[in-house]
Parts: C-alpha cells; structure tokens; sequence
C-alpha cells in the first residue's frame, strides 16, 4: 500500500466556506459598505463645496445700490466703485453691467427682462487682498455718506453660515456612518451565532476535549474577515462607480442656467482624493470590525457553553 493510501483525508473547516448565512452576509456586508462610502462621500463633497464657497466669499465684498426716482444709479456706481477702490486692500472694485445684471437673475425671473421696468439693484463687486483686508466700517460710511442708496456687505454672515452648515453636514454624516457600522456589528453578531448554532456539536466537542477558545475563534475570524473584506471591497466598489458616473453625467450636463446654479452650489461634483481615501478606509474599518466583532461573540458563546456545562440546570 502506498503513502498516498495511508494519508489522511483533508479536514474540513469548522466553518463551511459557502454557507448560505455566509452568502448573506457578504451581502448585507456589501449594502452596508456601500451606504458608508456614500455618505463619506457626501460628506466630502459638501465639505469641499463648502471650503470653496468660503474662500470665494472672503475674498470678496459687495456694495448693492438700490433704485429710486430722480436717481442717476450709473453715476452712484461710478461714485462707489472709486471709493472702494481708494481703500488700502481693496484689489479692485467692478461694476456689474447691465447685461451681467441680466443673466444672473435670468433663471429664476426668466429672459427678455427690462431692468428699467423693475426696481433692481445694481451691484459693485469689491475684490480684496485677504492677507491685509480693509477697514470695513470706514469704507461703509464713506459709500453710505456719498450714496445714500448703497449698502456694503462684507459676507462675514454668510460666511459664519457656511461654516455652521459644514460642521451640521460634518455631524449628519458621522451620525448615519455611526449607524450603519452598528447595523453592521448587529448583523455580524447575528451572523456568527446563526454559523455557531449550524456547528454547534462539532465545535463543542472540539471545545470539551481540549480545542483552546482562541483557536475556535481564530477559524471564525479568518472566514469572517475574509467575507466582510470581500462585502466591503463591493461596496465601496460600487460606491466608487457612482461617484464617477455622477461627476462624469454632471461634466456633460450642467450647462443650462439652472443647472449652472447647481453646479455654483456643489461644483463639478467631482469627488476629491479625500473621498477616495474615505472608501478605502471604511473597507479596512469593515473588515476590523467583522472580525473583531466576530472573535467578541464566539468568545461569548463558548463562555455560555461553559457555563452550561458547570451548572446543567442552565
């Protein structure tokens, strides 16, 4: 008889590799992954946004001249565009024309408007020097004083919203992220205990003569692990694969006034290199945290087992 006849056949693992619990779990895995990646990454693009809106603010300032009978606005323009701009961090100071006037307000009040039949402000747009800004008060009562009709928006307030708008978004998104990872935790503990419950015998005979607690569930981390991994990677996957369809439609699709102003809002929405790394992250944190969450349970039911053992009336 040869060696090949005397070797045993291979043992098979404590957890069948393709059990259907398994399977459903990957799933789950994978859903969960994905919802994660997509708030990390609306959390990013918002942030983004968010950032870009405040350095474009801060570095600009407004003066809004109002219409009124017997008011030559041209000349009041003229007038506090060359106050502003004798200011010392004043860049330059622009006079918003007419045509301009009309285009901005063109996808809310439609075309063909007369800005002679309507009472519209008319804008000065003051850029400044952001390292060295400009005494904001002083510059206001030199506007005001010559054109009774202007006002100076500096955007300070626009600017504190934004920030609070960053940090509620910021928060919104930890929240559902926080969410979906104890989903997550429930769903591995579930799963676990549904493997558990499907080998029962085999691993408390494994466990009554001698098998290490350590060792069972080393053999349920390592499945465990390998599953999560596998959800996560598809998730985020997919996750990935909406980000780029959704910059690549917005490239070829935002180019009529309204969606013009969408695009002002959240950009090209181009995910940057923070939400990609946001996804690769939350694949590493779901595979943590299957086999992490997995050791804690099996743990947990051999200690049941033990103390059914040592008190039968359990």
């Amino acid at each position: 008889m040869s060696d090949q006849d005397h070797r045993s056949p291979p043992a098979s693992p404590i957890v069948p590799p393709g059990n259907i619990a398994g399977q459903a779990m990957a799933l789950v895995v994978a859903i969960m992954s994905f919802l994660a990646c997509l708030t990390v990454g609306g959390v990013s693009l918002v942030g983004q946004s968010a950032a870009t809106w405040q350095s474009q603010i801060s570095r600009e300032a407004t003066v809004q001249i109002r219409p009124a009978r017997d008011f030559d606005i041209e000349t009041a323009l003229a007038e506090a565009q060359a106050i502003a701009a004798d200011h010392e961090g004043v860049r330059s100071a622009r006079i918003i024309g007419r045509e301009e006037t009309l285009g901005l307000l063109e996808p809310w009040l439609g075309s063909g408007l007369g800005l002679d039949e309507l009472p519209v402000p008319r804008l000065v747009v003051i850029t400044i020097d952001e390292t060295a800004p400009p005494d904001f008060a002083a510059m206001r009562a030199a506007i005001t004083e010559a054109v009774p009709n202007a006002t100076l928006d500096d955007h300070r307030a626009w600017v504190g919203r934004l920030v609070a708008m960053a940090r509620t978004t910021t928060l919104a998104g930890l929240a559902v992220l926080a969410l979906v990872m104890a989903a997550l935790v429930m769903t591995v503990v579930f799963a676990t205990r549904g493997a558990l419950a499907g080998n029962h015998e085999v691993i408390e005979v494994l466990h009554f003569v001698g098998a290490r607690a350590g060792f069972i569930a080393r053999q349920f981390e390592r499945r465990f692990l390998v599953i999560g991994l596998q959800g996560a990677a598809a998730g985020g996957a997919a996750a990935v694969a909406v980000f780029l369809v959704t910059g690549f439609w917005a490239s070829r699709n935002l180019t009529s006034a309204e969606n013009e102003q969408l695009s002002a809002f959240f950009g090209d929405f181009s995910m940057g290199a923070i939400a990609y790394v946001g996804v690769a992250l939350v694949v590493v944190l779901v595979g943590a945290l299957t086999m992490v969450t997995t050791r804690v349970t099996v743990l947990r039911v051999l200690y049941e087992i033990d103390e059914k053992r040592a008190d039968p009336s359990l």
